[in-house]
């Protein structure tokens, strides 16, 4: 395959300053994932705290540590580390790890990195197998271990990265998982990002000692850095960004890994059209937040979150009316089966799922189906196990959540339905109408002073939580900013 036809996928960076970061990449216009992150929300996944034991559940078989953020995180017995031992006992017959509470003592100290952040009523699920993420490498502390990304297929490539890694012998106690992006990297590259990250363990290990606990000792970057390190591959072919400052910290990124390709980083500055306006994402984006997907030919995945599972729903829509039934049904369902896995990994939803199917006779429809999901599964990430579908034309899918999706960043419960249905948040609302308020303000004609009728609820919010952005903006472009209730 030429390098022309590899280096389909675009990379967009929506930035409004001090506030949000948004991220797409997609492949041929077409929306691949989708991350957002509002600065303004506590974000702790992937950092490294000093914490403390709070408390041991027997029963649980696990232990609640104090790590400084407010809510207790959930320690399980199998993300202990046998370091931290206070004892040696053996585990019980038919037990894999030894009874928690014999092992750990309340107050004892530890570092703990966050997995999964707090949801609900639940605190954040934590680890002390600890993990730093470089580009090429994730250093593992505490496991010697060597594996390679399984998207990295070639044998004599896996071959040839496991024995650069071998040549420049780890220190004792330290692993590396070799990322995908390692594909093809010459042996300077790889050795310049491991022992950064071997600096990098110094540094928290030095800092885990001398802190006080609680401490939150090491910080994972934000999302316009993690766009660079984690996401831009050899086959994005165009990164654009809306934003000066955040296009030259990633334009120098890119020098460094892409020396040849400098004018990959391209700046979007029309004020009369977003970025994801002019390259026609708007419309996928609303989707990922919609209950209704509309597929090519008038279908609709229809998504209702229960407690326990995702609800996937096919109804045949438009094309109802087509003469043969059975190939109308193949039809809609075979384009569920690509789209399904698509939505899945941009609303990053995680557990148990289950897809009701059109029903199907043939059994070689029936087999295409499944076939088609199980291959266009194979672009995530998460991990997932997939059942065949059952004579009730149900499939039942188990998919890992990676991280914290854009629906859990932007989505509450709805005020006026108690929770049955979900809306943008005032957060959110807020956000949007800053982005359009500085568009407006950098336009020529912008008349002064400009006024931005708003709902009730919006207004209050706006001039209470956002005043001093709405001020900064002001004294930047000399003109007042009018926040008005619409009436109704």
């Amino acid at each position: 395959m030429s390098t022309s036809k590899k280096r389909k996928r675009k990379m967009f960076l929506s930035v409004l300053p001090g506030e949000q970061i948004e991220l797409v990449l997609a492949l041929d216009g077409i929306i691949q994932e989708y991350y957002v992150e509002m600065l303004g929300q506590i974000k702790t996944k992937g950092n490294i705290y000093k914490g403390r034991i709070h408390n041991i559940d027997q029963a649980l078989q696990a232990a609640f540590i104090n790590y400084g953020t407010g809510k207790n995180g959930f320690l399980q017995v199998d993300e202990v580390h046998p370091e931290y031992y206070q004892a040696e006992i053996k585990p019980g017959k038919g037990h894999k790890y030894p009874p928690l509470q014999k092992v750990l003592k309340p107050g004892q100290e530890l570092l703990v990195q966050v997995v999964k952040e707090p949801t609900g009523n639940k605190g954040a699920f934590l680890t002390t197998y600890l993990s730093l993420p470089g580009r090429y490498f994730v250093l593992t502390p505490g496991r010697e271990q060597l594996g390679i990304s399984r998207k990295i297929e070639d044998e004599k490539e896996r071959e040839r990265l496991k024995g650069i890694v071998q040549e420049l012998k780890l220190d004792q106690g330290l692993g590396v998982i070799v990322r995908t992006v390692s594909d093809g990297q010459n042996k300077t590259s790889l050795s310049r990002d491991l022992q950064f990250l071997k600096r990098l363990w110094k540094e928290v290990r030095k800092k885990g000692v001398a802190e006080n606990t609680p401490a939150l000792i090491y910080e994972e970057k934000d999302l316009a850095f993690r766009a660079a390190r984690d996401y831009l591959t050899e086959d994005v072919s165009e990164i654009w960004v809306d934003n000066e400052e955040v296009a030259e910290q990633v334009q120098e990124f890119v020098s460094l890994i892409f020396p040849r390709r400098k004018k990959m980083v391209r700046i979007h500055g029309d004020p009369e059209k977003t970025l994801m306006e002019r390259f026609n994402l708007e419309k996928q984006i609303s989707q990922i937040f919609s209950r209704e997907v509309e597929l090519p030919s008038g279908g609709r995945l229809v998504f209702d979150q229960t407690e326990a599972l995702m609800a996937v729903d096919i109804n045949s829509g438009k094309i109802g009316g087509e003469k043969d039934f059975r190939e109308m049904a193949f039809k809609t369902n075979l384009e569920a089966a690509e789209n399904i896995p698509r939505q899945l990994m941009l609303r990053d939803v995680g557990g148990q799922i289950v897809i009701d199917f059109i029903e199907m006779r043939d059994k070689k429809h029936i087999s295409q189906v499944e076939k088609a999901l199980r291959s266009a599964l194979k672009s995530d990430k998460a991990r997932t196990d997939v059942s065949r579908i059952s004579r009730f034309g149900l499939i039942q899918l188990v998919r890992q959540r990676l991280g914290i999706s854009a629906l859990s960043v932007i989505m509450e419960s709805c005020r006026h339905c108690q929770g049955t249905g979900t809306t943008r948040n005032l957060e959110w609302q807020a956000l949007q109408a800053q982005k359009e308020i500085y568009r407006l303000l950098r336009r020529k004609n912008c008349p002064s002073p400009l006024e931005f009728p708003v709902d009730q609820d919006l207004a209050v919010y706006l001039l209470n939580h956002k005043r001093d952005k709405l001020v900064h903006m002001e004294q930047q472009f000399d003109n007042q900013v009018l926040i008005t209730p619409r009436e109704g």
